[in-house]
C-alpha cells in the first residue's frame, strides 16, 4: 500500500507518568497496527488547564494537538482509571480539542483501558465513551480491550506482553483501521 493510502491513527496515552502502563500498552499497539497503517503518538504534557477565556487563542500545545487530531485519520486512546473515572489531564485535552471547533466530530476512534486493579480501567473507558458520544465521534465498540492487573503483564524488559490481551488489541486495531478506510472511501 502506498503512503497516499496509508491510514494514520493518533495514539493518545492517558497517563503522564514516566513508566506509564498506558504508554507501554500504546507502544505495543503500535507494533500491532494492520498493514498499511501506523500509529503516531501525541504528547499532551504541555497542554494547559482548560480555560474558556482562551479558546480563540489557545496555547501552541493546544493548537498542535488539535492539528494532530485533524490531520490524522483516526485515534486510539489508552487510559488508566483514576478515582473511577478518566484522568483529569486526558479529559482536559479532549475538552480543548472540542472548542470552538470540535476536531473529534465524525472522527473514528477506539479506546483501550488498563489498570493494576481487577476492573482494568473499565469505568474510565465507559466515561470516555460517553464523552465521545457527545463529541459525535465514531467509536469502535468491539472487541472491548480492558486490561486488568497490567503491572503483572510486563516481560523482563518492562514491555507489555500478554497474549490474550494482544489478540483483542489486534482485533480492535483491525476493526478501527477497516472502519477508517470505509469512511475515507465514502467521503471521496
Amino acid at each position: 500500500m502506498n503512503a497516499e493510502n496509508e491510514v494514520v491513527v493518533l495514539g493518545i496515552g492517558g497517563s503522564l507518568r514516566k513508566g506509564s502502563f498506558s504508554k507501554k500498552v500504546l507502544e505495543k499497539a503500535a507494533t500491532l497496527m494492520p498493514e498499511g497503517s501506523r500509529l503516531q503518538f501525541a504528547d499532551l504534557s504541555k497542554i494547559p488547564i482548560f480555560n474558556a477565556d482562551f479558546i480563540r487563542q489557545p496555547e501552541p500545545a493546544v493548537a498542535e494537538f488539535k492539528k494532530l487530531v485533524s490531520d490524522t485519520d483516526g485515534f486510539l486512546i489508552v487510559t488508566p482509571e483514576y478515582n473511577y473515572s478518566v484522568p483529569g489531564y486526558l479529559k482536559n485535552a479532549i475538552d480543548w480539542a472540542s472548542v470552538p471547533d470540535n476536531v473529534f466530530a465524525k472522527k473514528t476512534g477506539a479506546i483501550m483501558s488498563s489498570s493494576t486493579g481487577m476492573m482494568g480501567g473499565a469505568r474510565a473507558q465507559y466515561h470516555l465513551r460517553q464523552s465521545f458520544v457527545f463529541l459525535d465521534s465514531r467509536i469502535i465498540n468491539r472487541p472491548e480491550v480492558i486490561i486488568n492487573f497490567v503491572d503483572k503483564k510486563l516481560n523482563e524488559k518492562g514491555e507489555f506482553a500478554d497474549e490474550n490481551a494482544v489478540k483483542f488489541m489486534r482485533d480492535l486495531l483491525n476493526n478501527l483501521v477497516a472502519e477508517v478506510r470505509t469512511q475515507k472511501s465514502l467521503s471521496k
